[in-house]
C-alpha cells in the first residue's frame, strides 16, 4: 500500500468515529477534576504506551500554570515495573491492574481502560473490579469492542479490525480529548480564580 493510500484509509476511519463518544469521555474527565478525583489509566504492549502518554498529558498538559493549585490528577498503572514485575509474580499477570486499583482508587474515581481487542484479561479484570467498587469504567477498543465493551460503564470505540491503525487513532483522540479539557479548565479557572489567573497570563 501507498502512503498516500494508508493516508486515505486513515482518514476514512477516522469519519467513522462516534464523536458523541468523545464527548461523553471528555464531560466525565472534566467532571473528575472538578470532584478532585483521580483517574487511572491501563492497557498492554502499545495501548500501554497510549495508557502512559495519556496519562502525562492529562496530569500535566493540562494545567494553566506550573503554580495552578487545581490539577487533573491521572496515573498511568502501566509505568512502575517493580511494582507490576512483583504482581505479576506473586498474584499473576491478570492481577497486575486490579491490585494496583485495590491499593490506590477509590470510589468516584475514573478507570480508563485501553484496549484494541477489548479481551485482555488483566484489563477485563480491573473494569470488573471497578465496576463494583463504585469507579467510572471508560472502554476504548477497536476491532468489535470484545468483553470490555460490554462490561463498561462508557465507551469510546474505533470498530478497525487493524490494531496498528486503531491505537494511532486512538493517540490522535486522546491528543484531541487533551486539547479540549485544556480549554474547559482554562475557563473554569478564569471564572473561579480570575484575580489568581489574569496575573499568570500577564
Amino acid at each position: 500500500m501507498k502512503f498516500g493510500s494508508y493516508l486515505s484509509y486513515l482518514m476514512n476511519s477516522l469519519e467513522i468515529i462516534q464523536t458523541d463518544e468523545i464527548e461523553a469521555v471528555i464531560t466525565n474527565i472534566f467532571d473528575s477534576y472538578l470532584k478532585n478525583k483521580m483517574i487511572f489509566v491501563i492497557g498492554n504492549g502499545g495501548s500501554a504506551a497510549n495508557a502512559s502518554h495519556f496519562a502525562q498529558d492529562l496530569a500535566n498538559g493540562t494545567k494553566v500554570s506550573p503554580d495552578s493549585a487545581k490539577r487533573i490528577k491521572a496515573l498511568s498503572l502501566t509505568d512502575n515495573l517493580p511494582y507490576i514485575s512483583a504482581l505479576g509474580n506473586d498474584e499473576g499477570f491478570e492481577s497486575i491492574f486490579e491490585q494496583q486499583l485495590k491499593t490506590f482508587a477509590s470510589e468516584g474515581d475514573v478507570l480508563i481502560a485501553i484496549s484494541g481487542s477489548g479481551n485482555s484479561p488483566n484489563i477485563i479484570k480491573a473494569v470488573d473490579w471497578g465496576n463494583k467498587n463504585g469507579l467510572l469504567t471508560i472502554g476504548i477498543t477497536g476491532f468489535d469492542g470484545g468483553l470490555l465493551h460490554k462490561i463498561n460503564k462508557l465507551s469510546l470505540h474505533v470498530p478497525l479490525k487493524d490494531m496498528l491503525t486503531a491505537e494511532s487513532i486512538h493517540s490522535i483522540i486522546l491528543h484531541y480529548i487533551v486539547i479540549e479539557l485544556k480549554k474547559k479548565i482554562e475557563h473554569d479557572q478564569r471564572m473561579y480564580l480570575p484575580n489568581e489567573y489574569n496575573e499568570k497570563k500577564k
